[in-house]
């Protein structure tokens, strides 16, 4: 990964990341050592699925430790929100020129992303091309049924 490589998190994604790594790191290894020690109490570790599944388990534990110590490495807390120009943090409402609708969207980092919440990722096709943007622009996004234009009709 590019040191000028960047992921955007808001304060409570950052501080939940934190809680997250200290846990593992504290917690959960504790816990898988204990089970990794009583595995080896049973005998033959070549057959022994109490082992093989603790060392699965370490694994994966140590896998999302080393994703956590990346993503806080690189990432630039998202501060307040920028007047006038679509930056990640903004709440964009867009007018679907072909629907006719209106939809808000907020712009996040990648590890916040949720659609269901209203939250595209700045790395998303869309989020792209939202950033920069002001009231009264227009964008066109490619979609799998053609292309569709957005009009920016709300930075908030």
């Amino acid at each position: 990964m590019a040191d000028s490589y960047k992921k955007y998190l808001s304060k409570e994604k950052h501080e939940e990341l934190l809680e997250e790594l200290e846990n593992l790191r504290t917690k959960k290894r504790k816990e898988i050592a204990e089970k990794l020690e009583f595995a080896k109490s049973l005998g033959d570790l070549s057959e022994n699925a109490e082992y093989h599944e603790a060392r699965d388990e370490q694994a994966k534990v140590e896998e999302r430790i080393m994703d956590i110590e990346t993503t806080l490495k690189v990432a630039e807390i998202i501060k307040g929100k920028s007047s006038g120009i679509v930056i990640v943090g903004s709440k964009v409402t867009i007018h679907d020129e072909k629907k006719g609708e209106e939809k808000t969207w907020e712009i996040v980092g990648s590890e916040e992303t949720d659609l269901s919440l209203g939250k595209i990722s700045n790395e998303s096709p869309l989020g792209q091309k939202l950033l920069g943007t002001k009231v009264g622009d227009t964008i066109e996004i490619q979609i799998p049924k053609g292309k569709t234009g957005y009009k920016i009709t709300k930075i908030h």
